[in-house]
């Protein structure tokens, strides 16, 4: 039997996106495993060139980050596509933002994995997301690519209900797999992750509890209701601390933890390895999720393989991991009273705790990789399928 060839095009990894990362290393994986007598799958991502990022004297090194990840995004990746076209049989863009890849790619041989709308947002709420002439029409040359594509994939319900109702994808070209957790979540931790957690936020002390919150400062992750949330729990626990991994806050957030009274009490950690983040999340009371948007809701899935509390906002997506609240704690989005209570309702109401953390371990077992990379290969299937028909017919 023919094997299929398959590329998953991954992310630059000096992008430092982890998430982007762990989908596209685990779907090769678990591809290469149990279906190794049927598809040759490779994870494929030309080198990063920096160029700008050689002048520092003439270039802020923000600006020239910037435009490194312009010239290879938009000229290197896309070349490497174009001359690689040939040793595959199928493609998986397996991050929508670098879908003018698929303008150089057979398109009828390429699937993309859309995570959520954000890279089209200004073009879709200019007036909300104002963007520079030059960024919106990377952002349409973008979008015509995933609009190429012979299948887009979806993490959640919600993301593809956005694709339709904002006419991008036709409803037949469109479909749903979640994504998955990695296994160290859910894994023993070892010493060695539990040494490096305690390294970077010290010994855990009696009656000291921590509230963690994993991921980036983007706007949509809404850092502010984070912040204000967890002051509204001080009162009813002074030893408690926020732990945030995923880089800095800004100067607007730093300024407004200032005014909270918030300062020593926040820990700020850059995003780390994985064994040592399931180690972070094992040490943490509760894990807060209060974004505005998501197209998923990837930290959410990592707490509960860890046995961890998870108190979130009520977004249609988080509603699909947290089985209607079965799973977690959801509360209306931005209101950061309702969050502070639902934070205070499960650390002093254990058994409540404990009916979501064995929700939460039974619910997250869907999200094995073995069962994605099984749906994902569903579509492989089928888009080779309408290949070879195409081929025929021709």
């Amino acid at each position: 039997m023919a094997v299929t060839r398959v590329a998953i095009l991954a992310d630059f990894a000096e992008e430092r996106w982890p998430s982007m990362d762990l989908m596209a290393e685990m779907l090769q994986k678990h591809l290469s495993l149990d279906y190794s007598s049927s598809i040759e799958a490779t994870l494929v991502r030309p080198s990063f060139v920096a160029i700008a990022g050689r002048l520092p004297n003439r270039i802020a090194a923000e600006r020239a980050h910037n435009a490194d990840r312009i010239f290879n995004r938009f000229v290197r990746y896309p070349l490497w596509a174009r001359t690689h076209r040939k040793n595959f049989d199928l493609f998986h863009v397996t991050d929508h933002s670098y879908s003018q890849l698929v303008h150089q790619l057979p398109a009828d041989r390429t699937i993309v994995t859309c995570h959520d709308l954000d890279t089209f947002r200004c073009i879709l709420e200019p007036p909300t997301e104002a963007r520079s002439r030059p960024f919106r029409a990377m952002a349409r040359y973008i979008l015509r690519g995933l609009q190429r594509a012979a299948r887009v994939i979806c993490p959640s319900v919600q993301t593809q209900q956005a694709l339709m109702l904002n006419r991008l994808v036709a409803a037949d070209r469109l479909g749903v797999v979640p994504n998955g957790v990695h296994p160290a979540f859910s894994a023993p931790i070892t010493s060695n992750a539990s040494a490096k957690s305690d390294e970077l936020l010290g010994k855990p002390e009696a009656g000291t509890l921590e509230v963690l919150h994993v991921g980036s400062t983007i706007p949509r992750k809404r850092i502010d209701v984070l912040l204000q949330t967890f002051a509204g729990l001080t009162d009813e626990f002074p030893t408690a601390r926020l732990v945030r991994v995923g880089g800095g806050l800004t100067s607007e957030q730093q300024q407004l933890a200032r005014e909270l009274h918030l300062e020593g009490r926040i820990v700020e950690l850059p995003f780390v390895e994985r064994d040592v983040l399931a180690a972070i999340y094992r040490r943490a009371a509760v894990v807060l999720v209060p974004s505005e948007a998501e197209g998923f809701g990837l930290p959410i899935i990592e707490a509960m393989a860890g046995g961890r509390t998870v108190v979130a906002s009520d977004l249609h997506a988080f509603r699909q991991v947290l089985q209607d609240g079965q799973a977690g704690r959801l509360v209306a989005v931005q209101d950061s009273a309702a969050l502070a209570e639902g934070l205070i309702a499960v650390l002093e109401n254990d058994p409540l705790a404990k009916r979501y953390v064995a929700a939460g371990v039974e619910a997250v077992r869907r999200y094995d990789w073995s069962v994605v990379a099984s749906q994902i290969m569903r579509v492989y299937e089928t888009v080779a399928a309408a290949g070879s028909k195409v081929q025929v017919a021709s």
